[in-house]
C-alpha cells in the first residue's frame, strides 16, 4: 500500500479530493448530489447508530438526527466542500484516529452502490484512493475556501458562486437552515459573511483565467 505524502493526523486539516473514473459524471440528477451531501453529513459522526439505507427509511429524520448525533463523536469536522459533476472537494479536520479514511470509505463506497444501482453497473466508480493535502495555516484555509467555492464558476457551469446549489458557499452565507447545514467552521474561519462573499467574488475572474492556462504550466 502507498503511503500518503500528508499524513492524516488527529487534529490536521486537510483538503481531500476524489474523482471519478476516466471522468465519468457520476452526479447528474439533484438527487446524486444530494445523496453524497446526506452521505456526508450522516458518516461524520463516529458511531450513525443505523445503516444508511435503514436511515432513509424513517419517516421523522430531524428527531433521529437530534436524539442520536447531537452528543455524537465526531470522525471528521467538515469546513467546507463541492460536489462537481465528475469529483468531489472536501475540507476536512480529523477529530478521531484514522476519522478521515473511515469517513471516506463510507461516503465513497456508500455512492458507488447507490449509483450502480440506479444506472446497473457494477464496478468501482472511483479513481484509486482518495488524494489529500495538509492545510497549514489560517490564511491558506481560508483561500482554500474560496477556490472550492468557485469551482463552478471556474468551470463555467454558473456566473456566479452561489448559483451552485451543490457546494457550502450557501452555508458560508446563511443562506441555508441550521438543521440542514453539515459544516462546522464557525471557530475555524472568522470572516463576516459581507467580507467573505466580496473576498469570493474578487477572486472569480482570475481563477478562471488561471483553469485556462493550467495547462501550460504542467511541464
Amino acid at each position: 500500500m502507498a503511503i500518503r505524502k500528508s499524513k492524516l493526523a488527529t487534529g490536521d486539516i486537510h483538503h481531500v479530493f476524489s474523482k471519478s473514473i476516466m471522468g465519468f459524471i457520476v452526479f447528474n440528477a439533484a438527487s446524486d448530489f444530494q445523496r453524497i451531501r446526506d452521505l456526508c453529513g450522516y458518516y461524520s459522526v463516529e458511531k450513525p447508530y443505523a445503516k444508511f439505507s435503514s436511515y432513509l427509511k424513517l419517516k421523522d429524520k430531524d428527531n433521529f438526527f437530534k436524539k442520536y448525533f447531537k452528543d455524537n463523536k465526531l470522525l471528521v469536522k467538515i469546513i467546507a466542500y463541492c460536489i462537481m459533476p465528475t469529483h468531489i472537494h472536501l475540507i476536512l479536520k480529523q477529530e478521531n484516529d484514522q476519522g478521515i479514511s473511515v469517513f471516506m470509505n463510507n461516503i465513497l463506497n456508500g455512492y458507488t452502490r447507490y449509483f450502480n444501482e440506479k444506472i446497473r453497473r457494477k464496478g468501482p466508480l472511483w479513481e484509486s484512493r482518495f488524494k489529500n493535502v495538509k492545510v497549514s495555516t489560517d490564511e491558506q484555509l481560508l483561500h482554500l475556501t474560496r477556490y472550492l467555492h468557485l469551482n463552478p464558476n471556474t468551470a463555467k457551469l454558473v456566473e456566479s458562486p452561489e448559483e451552485w446549489p451543490y457546494s457550502s458557499y450557501r452555508e458560508y452565507l446563511g443562506k441555508v437552515e441550521p438543521d440542514e447545514r453539515i459544516c462546522r467552521q464557525q471557530d475555524l474561519i472568522d470572516i463576516g459573511i459581507p467580507e467573505y462573499r466580496r473576498f469570493v467574488n474578487s477572486n472569480k475572474d482570475y481563477q478562471r483565467q488561471l483553469a485556462q492556462i493550467k495547462h501550460l504550466m504542467l511541464g
